[in-house]
């Protein structure tokens, strides 16, 4: 157990690099998920900058957004300086107003919400299923009925791809749709990921959201993208992403906006990453598929399931341990992958156990509150060589020898 154990499809999908020669200085601290350059962004900014574009204008934004559109089939996308910018402009097309409710699920990273609770909505928080980790569908349908009769139905719900893992949004739309609610599907970590039938994360939402951050399974260094099947609605987020200037020779304003428009910088490093999406989901799923071969049989350690309604990019591998199998509980794996050079990460708090969102109302809770107890989430960089997995594996089977 103490070596990594590559499996038939892990090695079929992407060959790891060679093995480094050794050094006699200690390895370098191992990131979570580091960027991983593709080889053509520095000609790619060469090209940008001898045309002299740097504003969010120009040919390149709008080839970059052209590539988004090929690699997940949405009719029309806005490329934006971050993926919370994309956020924010989805809920500002959708009509969030202060004292709306906007419903999410728990499990999430704080942008899903922060925009439209900067914006003056009340936010709710729905539990998530421990079948796929992401927004219970029944639970939400339960919860619209409950809020019809009411008389308080949200203005938007939001569904979340965790960890580059789709949710099972056919269902989450249909029971919007039975309301007239509107999704705005954060699919910030979810490029590459495919629905039931090979449809892109997010699709058959009203508005999806992509996140380019370093962090990201490809990267423009930063940056987002709203997409949508409705031209109209990303025509809206465009005109207030370019500071809402209205068709006149000076500047006329009926409304208020933002400068949110990726810059051609950029935007020319995501278009030379995207053409990678589909080999890094690969190296990404290979990576997990050997993390689960050589750690699977540990007693009380287990990982993010795939549900069968979707393929995860697998954007970042996260065990489940169990503190009373394991011999080790979360926290003590965590300091322990530390101390080996190895930058692990709990997983999500989730929201309604945070303080800024205290006293905000809630639908269950219990499965995020347990998955965050016991999650954490290991080095998945599709950079990571064969001896970066190796490092990772053998801290975990030492911890669990301790």
């Amino acid at each position: 157990m103490g070596h990594l154990r590559p499996t038939p499809v892990a090695a079929a999908l992407l060959p790891f690099p060679g093995r480094q020669p050794p050094g006699c200085q200690p390895p370098a601290r191992l990131a979570l998920s580091p960027p991983h350059l593709a080889g053509g962004e520095i000609e790619a900014l060469r090209a940008t900058l001898h045309a002299g574009w740097l504003a969010p204008a120009g040919p390149t934004p709008a080839a970059f957004e052209a590539a988004i559109g090929t690699a997940t089939g949405f009719a029309a996308t806005l490329a934006t300086t971050s993926g919370t910018a994309a956020l924010h402009l989805g809920y500002r097309v959708l009509g969030v107003q202060p004292g709306d409710e906007v419903w999410a699920p728990g499990m999430t990273f704080v942008a899903t919400v922060a925009p439209a609770v900067q914006m003056g909505a009340v936010p709710r928080f729905l539990d998530v299923t421990p079948a796929g980790w992401t927004m219970d569908p029944g639970l939400l349908a339960e919860e619209l009925a409950l809020a019809a009769r009411r008389g308080r139905l949200p203005r938007v719900v939001v569904p979340v791809d965790l960890y580059g893992q789709c949710c099972d949004l056919p269902a989450i739309v249909a029971a919007c749709d039975r309301w007239g609610v509107p999704v705005l599907c954060d699919s910030a970590a979810a490029m590459g990921a495919l629905q039931r039938g090979g449809r892109h994360a997010g699709r058959g939402a009203t508005l999806a959201v992509f996140s380019f951050n370093g962090n990201k399974i490809v990267t423009a260094a930063g940056g987002g993208a709203l997409a949508s099947d409705d031209p109209a609605l990303i025509a809206r987020a465009r005109h207030l992403a370019g500071q809402a200037k209205e068709a006149w020779p000076h500047y006329e304003h009926e409304t208020t906006g933002y400068t949110y428009g990726i810059s051609s910088v950029l935007a020319a490093v995501g278009l030379a990453q995207l053409p990678v999406l589909e080999a890094r989901v690969q190296r990404r799923r290979a990576i997990f598929a050997n993390y689960v071969e050589s750690l699977g049989e540990l007693p009380g350690l287990g990982f993010i399931p795939e549900p069968a309604w979707g393929r995860a990019n697998r954007w970042l591998t996260v065990l489940q341990v169990d503190p009373a199998r394991f011999g080790a509980d979360r926290e003590e794996l965590r300091r322990a992958l530390e101390a080996a050079g190895v930058e692990s990460r709990p997983a999500w708090k989730p929201l309604h156990l945070q303080p800024a969102f205290r006293g905000a109302p809630q639908a269950g809770g219990a499965v995020a509150a347990a998955l965050f107890e016991r999650g954490l989430c290991l080095p998945s960089g599709s950079g990571m060589s064969e001896d970066d997995q190796v490092r990772v594996i053998d801290a975990v089977i030492r911890c669990a020898q301790r």
